[in-house]
């Protein structure tokens, strides 16, 4: 049997991850607390290591907001720049990047 050049668990496909959280719970929650938006898994897409914050993109928690919330476009951008991307909660606030994705 052929061996492949690496033989990481993570390579070999042993691991699965469902969502964005999960590879970041693997790969970076067992040194330090990781900080998640409640409600907004689906917008994740990516982690800052350096600065220890999840990135979430804008356009996806608007998108998210619309669906479960039943907002229009409108109402879900008002509510998110006040009640999420303009909240702070210390130096692991998540980062709300514009991702430019917009329909």
């Amino acid at each position: 049997m052929k061996q492949s050049k690496n033989q990481s668990p993570l390579n070999r496909g042993l691991f699965k991850f469902h969502t964005m959280r999960d590879k970041i719970i693997e790969y970076y929650s067992d040194t330090e607390p990781v900080l998640f938006a409640d409600g907004l898994d689906e917008a994740i897409i990516g982690f800052d290591p350096n600065r220890w914050q999840v990135v979430y993109s804008r356009t996806k928690v608007i998108k998210v907001l619309q669906e479960r919330e039943e907002m229009n476009e409108e109402e879900a951008l008002d509510w998110a720049e006040y009640n999420i991307f303009n909240a702070y909660v210390g130096d692991s606030t998540p980062v709300w990047a514009e991702d430019f994705n917009w329909d």
